[in-house]
């Protein structure tokens, strides 16, 4: 009997690339010895990516849509395709709709757990076609992670990879708000297996990650695995709190071996503006933890499906 193989990409405004990605999936896995599912989720698509997907699951058995009521994130999307997919498939892919994960990368993600690795993920290389800033500011995601994480995350690993269905059944009981999966798939441990390649280059369209929602993923993924920022916040209070004193030490100092006060206002204002912005900051990481805690505990789906063909 043929093992089960399923194929989940999220997908958000790719109606330009998906008769592309169709059409090297089938070129790849068309000799392949296995039964393999095409699940597309879309996330919201203002585009015509909805239509298109109808239209092609019409014609193609092993094609089929999820259609979320609304933009529910990258992650989200990404989730409820396993979800629906995990009891079905012996393992399950992932792959974003966009052409830079190849493919003709599956045979070996396949053949490595034949091996017996329950997960087999990527690793991206780094992309000349990127810019400087874009290359470096990956590179300072992944050192800030582990920095700050007690899981340890490579640099450049992708939501491309392959779980087995025992880790999709475990993955698909997490009932987390703010997902951070490549994170989580680290964390569950079991054989795990990299592979690295090199991105392709987008078919058409715009990335949909901007500078702002970088920096916000970042901050996601490190208060989803730490509580180290809120260690940092003490340890940067007892340090100026130090750093306070030592001043004061100075000053009397200062003051008793010249005989007069050090004066200036613009030394005081800074100062205050300083320490009120450190306060800023303190109480930001403590907010965010307790923002967490308050939105989990609404225990509200992580997405919710309008419409799908998927059996």
């Amino acid at each position: 009997m043929k093992k089960n193989i399923s194929i989940v990409i999220p997908s958000y405004n790719e109606a330009s690339n998906i008769d592309k990605l169709l059409a090297s999936l089938n070129e790849t896995i068309t000799a392949l010895p296995y039964s393999f599912k095409i699940i597309f989720v879309d996330d919201g698509s203002k585009d015509e990516t909805v239509s298109k997907l109808k239209e092609i699951a019409s014609q193609q058995d092993n094609v089929y849509y999820v259609e979320l009521s609304r933009n529910f994130g990258h992650q989200n999307a990404l989730k409820a395709g396993i979800d629906l997919a995990k009891s079905n498939s012996d393992a399950i892919i992932s792959m974003d709709g966009d052409l830079q994960h190849p493919p003709q990368l599956i045979p070996e993600l396949i053949a490595k757990w034949e091996e017996g690795y329950d997960v087999v993920y990527t690793i991206r290389e780094e992309d000349a076609s990127l810019s400087y800033f874009k290359n470096k500011s990956s590179k300072m995601f992944y050192g800030l992670m582990n920095q700050l994480s007690e899981v340890k995350f490579e640099p450049g690993t992708a939501d491309f990879r392959l779980i087995d269905q025992k880790v999709a059944e475990i993955f698909s009981d997490f009932t987390e708000n703010e997902l951070f999966i490549r994170g989580l798939i680290n964390w569950v441990g079991f054989n795990q297996y990299a592979i690295n390649y090199k991105p392709h280059a987008r078919f058409s369209g715009e990335s949909k990650y901007t500078l702002t929602k970088m920096i916000r993923f970042a901050i996601q993924g490190i208060t989803s695995f730490s509580t180290r920022p809120l260690y940092l916040a003490i340890f940067l209070g007892m340090g100026l709190s130090a750093f306070a004193i030592l001043f004061f030490l100075v000053y009397v100092f200062y003051s008793l071996y010249f005989g007069h006060v050090i004066s200036g206002w613009a030394s005081v204002i800074t100062t205050i503006v300083f320490f009120g912005g450190l306060n800023l900051i303190v109480l930001g990481i403590i907010g965010m933890y307790i923002g967490k805690l308050f939105m989990q505990s609404k225990g509200r789906p992580n997405y919710l499906i309008k419409n799908s063909n998927y059996k």
